[in-house]
């Protein structure tokens, strides 16, 4: 019992550490979580029974081959930022991964590029921002977009504007109906974490934003951020000579 009883406490005190560092960056805390419950009901009501939906009426080859053919056009952003990230390899691949996929691919529809060693990148201009030194700035919880920064946020426009989808597919409909169902396609995704996500999080709105946040600055080093810099009290007190260590002897004055 006792034993218990000194890992709770522990577990406690962990989670206690984290949010309060999390809270240095989410000074919008009171609004971001109302946004957050906003989506949660929006997402339990009607985005998540519609992915249910889809993963029982369309077969699994079907929804491969559409997450391919959304996924093509993502390619062409991930090759733009490659590119202002001078990771000409990357771009370069991504450059291939269009060419391949929409033609041997069938206009995106098979994987092609995967099957010949061509990595599927996943890049953005928020990541781009902060690859050249810009910080994300306060956390962010946006109306049916989920957790995002201010940099992050101001970032959206020129993600959009660099996907080729708007310039290729001219028919609104067509392409507002095909953005829908991308969205229900990536829902349909993640029906497999919700349980894990139930079970981890004592505080689901502080465990999606450290997990953002984390994962964000992981992808902006390629997985290997650097190490986290000390605060300067840290620093302070390394500098300042331990109270134990022995005084330099005082020279008697005849």
């Amino acid at each position: 019992m006792k034993k218990t009883s000194l890992a709770a406490g522990a577990i406690a005190l962990v989670v206690l550490a984290a949010n309060a560092k999390a809270d240095e960056r989410d000074p919008f805390e009171s609004f971001n979580r109302s946004v957050y419950s906003f989506n949660d009901k929006l997402d339990r009501y009607a985005l998540k029974p519609a992915a249910q939906g889809y993963v029982a009426a369309v077969p699994l080859p079907a929804r491969v081959a559409f997450s391919n053919f959304v996924g093509n056009f993502g390619d062409v952003p991930n090759a733009m930022n490659n590119l202002l990230q001078g990771k000409f390899s990357a771009a370069a691949s991504d450059v291939g991964r269009v060419l391949l996929n929409s033609t041997l691919g069938v206009l995106g529809f098979v994987d092609v590029a995967s099957e010949v060693g061509l990595e599927k990148h996943n890049k953005d201009f928020g990541q781009t921002l902060g690859y050249w030194g810009l910080k994300s700035g306060p956390f962010l919880m946006l109306p049916l977009l989920g957790p995002s920064t201010v940099r992050d946020a101001a970032a959206l426009p020129v993600d959009y504007l660099s996907s080729p989808r708007s310039y290729v597919i001219k028919s609104v409909p067509a392409r507002n109906s095909i953005s829908g169902v991308a969205v229900i396609d990536i829902r349909a995704g993640l029906l497999g974490t919700d349980q894990t996500f139930d079970e981890a999080a004592l505080d689901k709105y502080s465990f999606l934003r450290n997990f953002y946040l984390q994962r964000r600055q992981s992808l902006i080093y390629d997985g290997a951020p650097p190490p986290e810099k000390k605060d300067d009290s840290d620093s302070a007190q390394s500098d300042t000579p331990s109270s134990t260590e022995p005084e330099e002897p005082k020279k008697e004055v005849h």
